[in-house]
């Protein structure tokens, strides 16, 4: 029987259904000289932050900077694992096709 969380092909390396959402995998960078989300050719996802990596200022920031580009609200975010490293885990709560699709939609526009 096939898994009902499971995506589609289309959607993003990085982005994994749950039943209660999505998680998205990434790599912060605190401390940077601007705030960009990047994604590589190889389909990884960058946050890149000017805020440091201490108080889980950088969590924050990078909370800010996907809810931003995801027009998603910052409530809905959730570091899953990776608190204080460099490699992330975010957990999106909603309806996982919606949010996929939002994700999709700015992999489209900005991969």
């Amino acid at each position: 029987m096939p898994d009902p969380t499971a995506g589609p092909a289309a959607d993003p390396a990085f982005l994994r259904r749950t039943d209660r959402g999505v998680t998205v995998t990434l790599r912060a960078q605190p401390r940077g000289r601007r705030t960009a989300l990047e994604c590589s050719a190889e389909g990884a996802l960058k946050a890149v932050v000017t805020a440091p990596a201490e108080d889980g200022k950088a969590n924050t920031a990078v909370i800010a900077l996907l809810a931003a580009e995801w027009h998603l609200p910052k409530s809905a975010f959730d570091v899953v694992r990776g608190m204080t490293a460099r490699d992330k885990v975010f957990s999106i709560s909603g309806e996982p096709a919606a949010l996929a699709g939002k994700i999709g939609e700015w992999m489209r526009e900005h991969g």
